[in-house]
């Protein structure tokens, strides 16, 4: 029986994110410039077969659960080809779980598609409910298509419909109790994030942060909250509205880390393995595919990577230091 996907710490690893593109239909001014960035090299993106062979090794390791993330991974033309394939795979749990990460602008003709391809859920970005700052966030303006995108996953049958939202001070924090309202009212589940150092200009001010704390105390002003017990390795603390059924999850990964629970690794698009968001360091697997490595030097250069994953990612350390990689070339 091949051994767990642990670290030097214990923690056995089950859930791999896998970025399908760097590239993105958005502009978000917590991750890239008005311009952009660099895209990375075409050649030397991962082709279908090499993620393909990379998502099935993984899960014979006991892998359970593969994100596909981006970029925006919708913008990648074989995507609904890459979601089959992996929702084929087979490991000692089964079938993994297939989640997607997206802006949902391309949700309305592909949901169904990937649904028959085999997509259990989606996770979709939506950070305000006002155009104009949809405008200004994303400098993009197409808040009424992320809007169709959500309806579009939710006719699909893609359940639960996640929300992803990263709560900024002076840009969205006073949407905090709108933005659940919206999603309690449609059956979505939200979850607040707290804005993490991943930004390409690296302007990320700890101190202008919004807290979890602030989160909590704007949902509290409007309902009652219990927190909902066996949190495991899930990102998000999860909270119960007013008794329930509703829910709203917070992910404070600079103020509450959950790193001694972090059941995750990640695999860039163009074919590096990474076990830390924060990571500084990468493992090459693509040079490993390419080179004619076998099955075992994959799995063996997944372990490698492992080895190296730090206990926690020390952003409250003085010497902390962002990744060089902004947000769009690791993978969400």
């Amino acid at each position: 029986m091949t051994a767990p996907l642990a670290d030097t710490f214990g923690r056995v690893h089950r859930d791999l994110r896998i970025s399908l593109t760097d590239r993105c239909s958005l502009r978000c001014t917590y991750c890239m410039p008005a311009d952009g960035v660099p895209w990375l090299r075409k050649d030397s993106l991962l082709t279908s077969d090499e993620l393909v062979r990379v998502a099935r090794v993984a899960v014979e390791a006991g892998i359970t659960t593969l994100r596909l993330t981006g970029g925006e991974p919708l913008l990648r033309p074989d995507v609904v080809d890459v979601v089959a394939r992996m929702a084929a795979l087979e490991g000692p749990d089964g079938t993994p779980e297939i989640s997607l990460t997206t802006n949902a602008l391309k949700l309305p003709e592909l949901a169904e598609p990937l649904v028959e391809a085999g997509l259990d859920r989606v996770n979709i970005s939506l950070d305000t409910l006002r155009a104009d700052r949809f405008l200004a966030l994303t400098r993009r303006d197409r808040l009424d298509d992320t809007l169709a995108g959500i309806d579009a996953a939710l006719r699909a049958g893609l359940a639960p419909v996640k929300l992803n939202t990263v709560v900024m001070r002076g840009v969205n924090d006073d949407e905090i109790v709108d933005l659940a309202e919206f999603a309690t009212t449609r059956g979505l589940h939200l979850r607040f994030i707290e804005q993490m150092p991943l930004d390409a200009g690296h302007t990320w001010d700890r101190g202008t942060m919004v807290e979890a704390d602030e989160i909590l105390d704007a949902l509290t002003a409007r309902w009652s909250l219990a927190e909902r017990p066996g949190r495991g390795a899930d990102p998000a603390q999860t909270w119960v509205l007013d008794g329930g059924p509703t829910t709203i999850g917070v992910i404070a990964s600079v103020t509450r880390p959950f790193c001694g629970s972090c059941d995750r690794i990640r695999l860039t698009a163009d074919g590096q393995v990474r076990a830390c968001l924060f990571a500084r360091t990468e493992t090459d697997v693509r040079a490993v595919l390419r080179s004619g490595g076998s099955d075992s030097d994959v799995d063996a250069a997944i372990r490698r990577c492992l080895l190296g994953k730090k206990a926690g990612h020390d952003i409250d350390d003085p010497g902390f230091l962002q990744p060089t990689r902004p947000m769009s070339a690791i993978g969400g």
